[in-house]
């Protein structure tokens, strides 16, 4: 059901008075999104309260008052299972909520009182604050609007080139045996289709475990109810460049090529388009979220896959500055953050480097937006904070180290080792000593979520709206 004319109109008055904000959380898949939404509405349903925002100088002013979860205007998109992550985060022993498996949209109403007024005039405003979340896999699809099925084929199969990602090439070894014997002249068999494609969505699959980031298409590894249609059933053809296009354009269209031609088009026009017309085009701010020690972890090959997932992505949304009339009738995105998460699995002193080597890796595209006067912000934190610093002597020396059980139950007390602060060269890799853990929630002895710099987030993105 879409929206009533009515709530379209009463949407577009609050707009117009810019009491109304959109706000996407996005991310690869991992990042964390779903433990930063659910940190950012219980911090902001506590503040004026026990919660800690000491980064936001509304709160640290006494201006905020809170927040109340209202009905959402969108009926139907499914909301955020906020009670449910909860829940997780609660139980015995604690555990991290489910990862996104769809999208979902959450609506707050802020409460807080202008600045410059007195405390003992009890006058009030709100800003109505739409929270919106998507599956990683899902926002992997956005590149393809740039590409046509020959472009996107020369590109997929020049990332499984042997020299460039030996390890990545080795996970779709069962796919590239099978379409090597394919011939894109030849008569489409419905059923050889269809199983290429299973084995390029298995090969997509163990990529993803594996801990590579640059996967698509990304509805191949989160189908949901499409899930054996045809329209998943299109993979890459190896040796295809453009200087094929005027011969592979002759082919006639019961042939491999024009097939995988329309399974393409039609996916791009029935799955991304519509996902990125009614969605992505109507936010107002952004977050982008990274797990950059996974990667770092998981070493050079993977690193590298994350920043070419990452410089793709960011080229996919509309970012602009906007009049009242641009952001009644034409939004954009004109105020990004890009947070490195996962901050506490690292010692406080290096989270500095955590979010310089995040700017490193987002050299281009941060330059990109710079160049278009968009207001970005790179920061580092943790969304709901697993662990407690603490210093212990080593070879008599005070040395920084963090508490924390492991997702296993282990309690553990580690140097996770040293963050570079720019990009890595070839040497580091050979000689770093990294020991970057996953650790579940802590108990909570009290109401609060403890965090790192979530305030820090949230004064970047609705801040200038509580003025």
């Amino acid at each position: 059901m879409r929206q009533s004319l009515a709530d379209e109109l009463s949407d577009l008055l609050e707009r117009g008075r810019d009491r109304q904000l959109r706000l996407a959380v996005t991310g690869l898949s991992r990042s964390g999104k779903t433990a930063f939404l659910t940190s950012l509405v219980h911090q902001l349903r506590h503040a004026g309260l026990e919660a800690r925002l000491d980064l936001m100088p509304a709160a640290r002013e006494g201006r905020l008052l809170g927040a109340k979860r209202v009905a959402q205007k969108d009926l139907d998109v499914p909301r955020f299972p906020y009670d449910q992550a909860f829940a997780a985060l609660d139980a015995t022993p604690p555990r991290w909520p489910e990862p996104t498996q769809g999208i979902s949209e959450l609506r707050l109403a802020i409460g807080y009182r202008p600045a410059g007024r007195s405390l003992f005039k009890r006058e009030t405003a709100t800003l109505t604050l739409d929270l919106f979340d998507y599956p990683g896999e899902w926002l992997l699809d956005l590149p393809l609007l740039q590409h046509d099925y020959l472009s996107w084929s020369e590109d997929q199969t020049s990332a499984l080139a042997q020299e460039r990602n030996p390890e990545r090439r080795l996970l779709f070894a069962d796919f590239l045996a099978a379409v090597d014997k394919l011939d894109p002249a030849a008569d489409a068999d419905e059923a050889q289709l269809a199983s290429i494609a299973d084995l390029y969505a298995k090969g997509l699959r163990h990529a993803r475990e594996a801990g590579f980031a640059n996967l698509q298409p990304g509805r191949f590894l989160l189908p949901g109810d499409l899930e054996g249609a045809p329209v998943l059933q299109f993979f890459p053809l190896p040796e295809l460049d453009e200087s094929s296009r005027p011969a592979l354009s002759a082919l006639p269209d019961t042939s491999v090529y024009q097939t995988l031609v329309r399974r393409y088009a039609h996916y791009l026009q029935r799955i991304v388009r519509p996902f990125y017309r009614d969605h992505f085009r109507r936010f107002d701010r952004q977050i982008v979220l990274v797990d950059i020690l996974g990667a770092l972890n998981a070493g050079p090959e993977r690193f590298e896959d994350l920043a070419r997932a990452l410089s793709t992505l960011l080229q996919s949304f509309a970012y602009g500055q906007r009049s009242l009339v641009s952001r009644l009738f034409a939004p954009r995105i004109d105020r990004l953050a890009i947070a490195a998460t996962k901050a506490d699995h690292v010692t406080p002193e290096q989270h500095g480097n955590l979010v310089a080597l995040l700017e490193s890796l987002l050299a281009e595209p941060l330059r990109d937006l710079s160049f278009a006067d968009i207001p970005v912000k790179a920061m580092s934190l943790a969304s709901i904070q697993a662990t407690q610093p603490q210093t212990v002597e080593h070879q008599g020396r005070q040395r920084p180290a963090l508490r924390g059980t492991t997702l296993a139950g282990e309690d553990v007390l580690i140097f996770p080792g040293d963050v570079p602060s720019r990009l890595p060269d070839a040497d580091f890799w050979h000689r770093q000593g990294f020991d970057f853990r996953a650790f579940r929630p802590s108990p909570r002895s009290h109401d609060l979520l403890p965090h790192i710099r979530v305030d820090s987030a949230l004064d970047w993105l609705i801040g200038d709206k509580l003025q």
